[in-house]
């Protein structure tokens, strides 16, 4: 199944990079499917992805604030009607797994499990709290904090 991925992906690469090529602001690009834009990015390298990130940065810093307020918005909505397909996607590809690949993605899992918590073991405790700060930071970025994930209804405040 990967190579069939690989060899699919290469394929879109080849037939759609020169279309996608033409894509030069965010709105350009955003006009491109998921897997367009994907080919797109992948074909750059890692110094025309940072100038590409530079200039979509200047292109928003340049909006005004209504702009603004509406692309977190439209992000947002983005963000989550792909959750939803994501979650429903990888729900059907579980449902459409035979026995023994379910069996195989669960060991898969279990292994990659295991390898951070050896890597997590082998930390020091520097380490462990840098690694504790990252994620937290990240998670306040994102707008999720601690538990926000899996509970959907806001905690009430305690009462003084």
């Amino acid at each position: 199944m990967g190579k069939l991925h690989k060899i699919s992906l290469a394929t879109l690469i080849v037939l759609v990079g020169p279309a996608a090529a033409s894509a030069q602001s965010v709105d350009e690009l955003k006009s491109l499917s998921p897997e367009d834009r994907r080919a797109y990015m992948e074909s750059m390298s890692e110094d025309e992805r940072s100038a590409m990130r530079e200039k979509w940065r200047a292109e928003i810093q340049n909006m005004s604030d209504e702009e603004k307020a509406a692309l977190r918005e439209e992000r947002a909505n983005g963000r989550g009607e792909r959750d939803g397909r994501d979650r429903d996607a990888a729900r059907e590809r579980w449902e459409s797994m035979s026995e023994e690949e379910r069996t195989a993605a669960k060991e898969e899992r279990k292994a990659q499990r295991a390898e951070r918590k050896a890597r997590w073991d082998a930390m020091s405790e520097e380490e462990r709290a840098a690694a504790r700060s990252k994620r937290d930071g990240m998670r306040e970025k994102r707008g999720k904090g601690k538990g926000k994930r899996n509970n959907p209804i806001a905690t009430p405040e305690p009462a003084e």
